[in-house]
């Protein structure tokens, strides 16, 4: 169910990484908690953001919950269809529901993260 080339945050977001660009956005386990997302608080580009640290936000119909960064960086793209059409994060989580893209500044950061197998066991383990 999660994509193999994916790296995974604990705090329920993946990187899809390209050189030092890092593709970001919630996991399938994610939006499912979150139910229908309604809104999201897309970031600004050029701003710096910290591994760990909240990004933005997202609204469901249940809860607004913060939206964490799996890597250090600068923020150089966000996706813009998101500010009037949050639901793709839950039709499409992976790929057209990406949140932004960082530029990394430290790719060992990603050593830091969980690949597919291991996030599956992390998220079963939450789920009990």
């Amino acid at each position: 169910m999660n994509p193999e080339d994916l790296k995974y945050h604990k705090e329920h977001t993946w990187v899809r990484v390209s050189g030092k660009k890092a593709t970001m956005g919630i996991t399938h386990y994610a939006q499912d908690a979150l139910g229908d997302i309604v809104y999201i608080d897309i970031p600004e580009p050029d701003i710096h953001v910290e591994i760990g640290t909240e990004m933005s936000e997202i609204e469901s119909t249940k809860a607004t919950s913060s939206v964490i960064a799996p890597v250090s960086g600068t923020i150089i793209e966000v996706n813009e269809k998101l500010a009037d059409s949050p639901e793709i994060i839950n039709e499409d989580p992976y790929n057209k529901g990406w949140i932004a893209v960082i530029e990394m500044d430290d790719v060992s950061e990603l050593d830091e993260l969980m690949d597919a197998d291991e996030y599956e066991r992390y998220t079963e383990e939450e789920g009990k």
